[in-house]
């Protein structure tokens, strides 16, 4: 793939896709980093939802850290693999409550409930770091563009880091979700965009 065509790829796409709302934004770091736990395999939409309701009961790190285990359950429980996120969500609170929250993907990759792509994305609205988070938006469109011929997230996060310069990096993600999510409803409906434009 050609890095002059992926780029004038990539700044298409960002031009045709409205600027949606997205899980990760959030004013403060620890309600970016619990959002992204939580958006996992779950709409964009339902994650903002519920965190809304989240972050009105529990309005402090503080808090969330000491709350009940059943009383997130309840709250989250229309997320999919809830019983799992709430503990997650627990369990990280209580670190960063006491220790606050690491800046490194090693160390946010200890945190309970926290991969790769959830670590990447973290760095890039909380502290505009240039990566690139991998979820199944970036792995599908990637793949159709001809960015990657991969499968695995990390394969595909170092195959965008060698076709893109590293200024595009955080964008890659937030574009690709964006797109996914106002065309990718209807695949077919994404493919011809897709096809039509490149």
């Amino acid at each position: 793939m050609n890095q002059a065509k992926a780029i004038s790829q990539l700044k298409y796409l960002d031009k045709i896709t409205p600027k949606i709302r997205l899980a990760a934004e959030w004013n403060k770091s620890w309600q970016i980093l619990t959002s992204t736990i939580l958006s996992s395999q779950t709409r964009d939409t339902k994650t903002i939802e519920i965190s809304n309701i989240l972050y009105k009961k529990y309005p402090s790190l503080n808090k969330l850290a000491n709350a009940k285990l059943k009383d997130i359950k309840k709250i989250i429980k229309s997320i999919n693999y809830y019983k799992t996120k709430s503990k997650h969500i627990l369990q990280t609170a209580n670190i960063i409550n006491k220790k606050g929250i690491p800046n490194s993907i090693e160390e946010l990759l200890e945190l309970p409930g926290v991969g790769r792509k959830v670590a990447n994305v973290y760095l890039a609205v909380a502290h505009k770091k240039q990566v690139i988070g991998v979820d199944t938006h970036v792995t599908r469109i990637s793949r159709k563009l001809g960015w990657t011929k991969e499968l695995k997230p990390e394969k595909i996060e170092k195959d965008l880091e060698k076709l893109f310069p590293k200024k595009y990096w955080r964008s890659i993600n937030y574009i690709l979700v964006r797109f996914g999510q106002t065309h990718g409803k209807s695949r077919k409906k994404e493919d011809e965009i897709l096809r039509r434009f490149f």
